[in-house]
């Protein structure tokens, strides 16, 4: 299966696949997958209305991306994948799945000039190893043409994740942002790390829908503040 018109970022000495999901005048909006996931083949139709070009990136040892020989997995190399990604495309909207949704919080807490708002979603990889060893591996889904390297699946599963290093990004965001709210929670399972970033934003959980409007019309207005009415959705 080859997803519509790939492009090659380079990270180091990896190759990274950033797909175009859909081309449209207007903001980008960079899609963050879950660990074991690859790129969707298709435009999700939770994404259908957003009103400019699709983008989905394959993190290192997923999907169509390369590998690093003999793992040395972590969160913050993820990171630098996704922040490959926005020097190519700018300033984008993100959002992420599972251990994307992560990936998306570091990357609005270290480049906060440029993300448009993070969107953390439900999915594999959520969670982590938490604050302790004792991680939950997911199972990858089978259906997938190119399966995760095994180092990714075991490492990135047993990714300590701090709830006061989480906050700390969510901190940043919040104080360099230009936004009113560069982080949005549409995940309904809570990880020891993710109810830090809550308290520390004051974050209610909110439909899909409704986060992606928020930013939506940040970029329709022009301006970086979400459009009337959106406050308190």
């Amino acid at each position: 299966m080859t997803l519509p018109s790939s492009h090659t970022l380079r990270h180091h000495r990896l190759r990274l696949a950033l797909h175009r999901l859909a081309e449209r005048q207007g903001p980008p909006l960079l899609l963050l997958h879950g660990l074991g996931e690859r790129s969707p083949s298709s435009l999700p139709r939770h994404y259908a209305d957003w009103p400019g070009s699709v983008f989905a990136l394959d993190f290192c040892g997923h999907g169509q991306s390369d590998a690093p020989r003999g793992g040395g997995y972590s969160c913050e190399t993820l990171l630098a994948d996704a922040d490959a990604a926005l020097a190519h495309l700018g300033p984008c909207t993100v959002a992420g799945r599972g251990i994307g949704g992560y990936v998306a919080l570091l990357l609005a807490g270290a480049r906060p000039e440029a993300i448009r708002g993070a969107l953390i979603l439900d999915g594999p990889g959520l969670t982590g190893g938490g604050t302790t060893s004792n991680p939950t591996i997911p199972v990858p889904d089978l259906r997938q043409w190119a399966p995760p390297d095994p180092y990714a699946m075991a490492e990135l599963s047993n990714d300590v994740r701090p709830p006061g290093y989480a906050a700390s990004f969510a901190m940043l965001a919040a104080q360099q942002s230009p936004l009113d709210t560069p982080v949005t929670v549409c995940a309904r399972e809570r990880p020891a790390w993710l109810v830090a970033v809550t308290e520390m934003l004051s974050l209610e959980t909110v439909p899909l829908e409704i986060g992606l409007r928020r930013y939506a019309q940040v970029w329709r207005a022009g301006t970086d503040k979400p459009g009337p009415g959106d406050a308190g959705r």
